[in-house]
């Protein structure tokens, strides 16, 4: 960590004084020099929440959350006590989320609407397999999902206690396919949510009645797969591939637009956080990227 000039807000961009930084698994791979994309030197952060300090008349004191696939990537991002952006990147926070919270909202819920809404076009009374369902993008995807009317079977390594999907299915002890065929009546699910990926894939595309859909954000493991073309193309199922990190910040903004309703109803809640000062950031990383993380980890820049 190192100190930096404080930046200057230009002729249509906003500097956002950050109070809270979800951090994310892509963040922690950025970090470590994972992300081929990213340009050095660079400050990480894909998600804040905050207060407008400068900008337009109308923004000053406004309390934003932002979130884009460019942000810790191509430019500085949100791990920092300021972050510079478009003024079309931000975005009024829901009344209803503090900063803490609306700061842990972006890549989880961003990239399960594009999945979900934009990519799939999930709709009412459709079954949705969501394969990773107690991941940060898991739950979004639940809560989505739930929200738009659809059922939901939740598939883990694990049965949750208190699962937030109609169903749960722990694919460390059931057969996945099987599993959903049961819940199903012999139907298969409209619609899959894999973001596990690798060994994952095909048991996903296997679950799936004739002429389902299947979206995938991930790959765990061994990067190919490899599945039974001949019954692909037999159920006449469609695949579709979603990479958050294309998503824009102005592109991102307009999908937290989308998502404030939810918050604000109640159909929508943000995940339990646990905080870290902005002096304790490493620690925060380590400990997703040892898999230790209690609830969603947020760097909070202004706390002391």
């Amino acid at each position: 960590m190192r100190d930096v000039e404080k930046p200057r807000a230009a002729e249509g961009q906003v500097l956002v004084q950050v109070w809270s930084a979800g951090l994310n698994p892509s963040d922690v791979k950025n970090a470590a020099g994972a992300m081929k994309q990213t340009t050095l030197p660079r400050t990480p952060g894909r998600d804040a929440a905050g207060v407008v300090v400068e900008g337009p008349a109308g923004l000053k004191g406004a309390e934003v959350w932002v979130t884009g696939g460019a942000l810790g990537f191509t430019v500085d991002g949100c791990n920092a006590e300021y972050v510079l952006l478009p003024e079309a990147a931000v975005r009024r926070k829901p009344d209803s989320l503090t900063l803490e919270q609306a700061g842990s909202i972006g890549v989880p819920f961003v990239t399960a609407w594009l999945a979900l809404v934009r990519v799939a076009a999930i709709r009412a009374g459709e079954t949705l397999l969501i394969v990773g369902a107690s991941g940060s993008v898991g739950i979004a995807a639940t809560q989505i999902a739930r929200w738009k009317g659809a059922r939901v079977i939740g598939a883990d390594r694990r049965k949750p206690a208190k699962p937030l999907a109609d169903e749960s299915i722990n694919t460390m002890a059931e057969d996945l396919s099987q599993s959903v065929l049961r819940l199903t009546g012999g139907n298969g699910a409209d619609l899959a949510f894999d973001t596990v990926g690798g060994p994952m894939f095909e048991p996903c595309l296997k679950s799936l009645r004739r002429g389902g859909r299947q979206v995938d954000i991930s790959s765990t493991g061994d990067r190919r797969v490899s599945f039974d073309l001949i019954d692909f193309y037999h159920h006449e199922l469609t695949l579709y591939g979603v990479d958050s990190l294309q998503c824009d910040v102005e592109s991102a903004a307009e999908i937290l637009d989308q998502l404030k309703p939810g918050f604000d109803s109640g159909a929508l809640k943000a995940p339990v956080t646990q905080s870290y000062s902005l002096a304790r950031a490493k620690e925060a990383y380590e400990a997703l990227a040892a898999g230790k993380a209690a609830g969603k980890l947020i760097i909070t820049p202004q706390a002391q």
